[in-house]
């Protein structure tokens, strides 16, 4: 996959014992990168990078992005080549509760990693993970470009379009032109297994379902751009493979990854979807959802410019994503010991989907 560039390649992911990060990880070990991972702390209980044994197997830093001699520290100790920043406040709920520390590691993460990169001779690429909230959402049919006004009404949203203008900021201003290449990705709602974040859809229905009881729904109507974990990690990983090996028109650019046009289904449309394989499943509207703080209603991206210059599109349909997801919860339900052996397999058979289907990255 990707022509073999992550082989032997010294990574550091931040954010990797994030639900994202701990995929991103075990996909680039899986392609023979050493890898070392950079986070504050054990998000949620229980935890997919904990399930995995992954801090056994990787350079396991812990610290915070906005303590910069920490940061600092941790990279001139590992001296990775590429770096893929994850670390975030990545909640919409919670950035209302605290919006203070959203803009704090959203913004100042990025702000601490970018100028330790005019620091550090070796690091040589960056993929810089920010948001599809990033765009100022007017809800319109049609997906949002990567030339779109950036804005937000929602701390967390906000916070992700200020971390992209500083990172386009710092590129113009002092990578420009250097041997440090950059690139930004914006994806969409992420769908998958090892997911227990609070107040997401899908695992708050594991919870609720594996227990016996009810979910609680809070907008029904709203569309969201839903997508299985491995699809944007696709994208991101073959972001860092152009950056390194055709920068061109990519270098310094930020891209949409998406599913397909038709992917745009509500939350209604997907617990319908899920219960289909989820017999257990029910689901009520909670009373006084609409209290809870802005939500977007409807929300799409445009994938053409990673097409164009990336050769990159999203592998699964809709019901795939969905199977996918399910089959990786109800697994580890029967038996938590295997859920390597299961992460292992879902990213083969993404891969061989991928292959099937003749998309470039995976040559």
């Amino acid at each position: 996959m990707f022509s073999d560039y992550y082989q032997g390649k010294r990574i550091l992911v931040t954010g990797h014992t994030g639900f994202k990060g701990s995929w991103l990880t075990a996909w680039l070990r899986d392609l023979g990168a050493e890898v070392a991972g950079f986070s504050d702390a054990i998000p949620t209980d229980p935890n997919h990078f904990e399930l995995l044994n992954t801090g056994k197997e990787i350079r396991d830093y812990r610290g915070d992005v906005r303590d910069y001699e920490t940061f600092r520290d941790t990279i001139k100790e590992f001296k990775p080549e590429i770096v893929f920043h994850l670390a975030a406040q990545s909640l919409v709920k919670k950035s209302y509760q605290d919006p203070r520390n959203t803009f704090e590691v959203n913004v100042m993460g990025m702000v601490n990693l970018l100028t330790l990169v005019r620091e550090c001779d070796f690091i040589k690429s960056l993929v810089l993970i920010t948001s599809d909230k990033a765009y100022q959402n007017v809800e319109w049919c049609f997906g949002y470009r990567e030339t779109d006004t950036l804005a937000g009404e929602d701390p967390y949203s906000a916070s992700k379009s200020c971390a992209d203008i500083v990172a386009t900021s710092y590129y113009r201003s002092f990578l420009e032109g250097t041997d440090v290449t950059l690139g930004i990705a914006r994806a969409g709602n992420v769908i998958g297994g090892g997911d227990w974040a609070a107040d997401r859809i899908i695992p708050d229905c594991v919870r609720a379902w594996s227990a016996g009881d009810t979910v609680e729904i809070r907008s029904p109507m709203s569309t969201r751009p839903w997508q299985h974990v491995l699809e944007p990690l696709s994208g991101y990983l073959a972001l860092g493979q152009h950056l390194s090996v055709s920068p061109g028109a990519v270098n310094g650019e930020a891209f949409n990854f998406g599913p397909d046009a038709n992917v745009n289904q509500t939350v209604l449309q997907l617990l319908e979807e899920v219960s289909r394989l989820w017999p257990e499943a029910s689901w009520k509207i909670a009373q006084g959802a609409a209290n809870a703080g802005k939500e977007a209603n409807l929300l799409k991206l445009s994938c053409d410019k990673a097409l164009f210059y990336l050769n990159w599109k999203p592998v699964l349909a809709f019901q795939e994503t969905i199977e996918y997801t399910v089959d990786w919860y109800r697994n580890w339900l029967r038996d938590p010991g295997q859920v390597s052996a299961l992460t292992a397999n879902q990213i083969a058979l993404y891969a061989e989907r991928a292959k099937e289907r003749n998309l470039a990255w995976i040559q």
